[in-house]
């Protein structure tokens, strides 16, 4: 899994783009709270060295994310409003 998701399923947000803050709490995963933003961020990568992938989706990387207020209901997906599918996204690149 590592070779096509190097990077972790969520971050916090704040003040910056990446804040700092510990995900666990005395050694057990921290329970999420109302006020909290984090991301929800899952991704495909390859590069272009792995030969052991074919040609053709090779050196390509996806990446739909996703921010997040915590709630005490539950969550509000802050990017709602942002284009997903493919032809959307493509759309406004051109």
């Amino acid at each position: 899994m590592k070779a096509f998701y190097p990077h972790a399923t969520s971050h916090w947000l704040g003040l910056d783009v990446h804040d700092a803050g510990m995900y666990t709490q005395e050694g057990k995963p921290r329970l999420l709270e109302a006020g909290m933003v984090l991301t929800v961020e899952p991704g495909f990568y390859t590069q272009v060295q792995d030969t052991w992938v074919a040609e053709a989706y090779r050196g390509i990387g996806i990446r739909i994310e996703d921010n997040i207020h915590v709630t005490s209901e539950g969550c509000e997906v802050l990017t709602v409003g942002v284009p997903k599918e493919r032809d959307a996204i493509e759309s406004l690149r051109h």
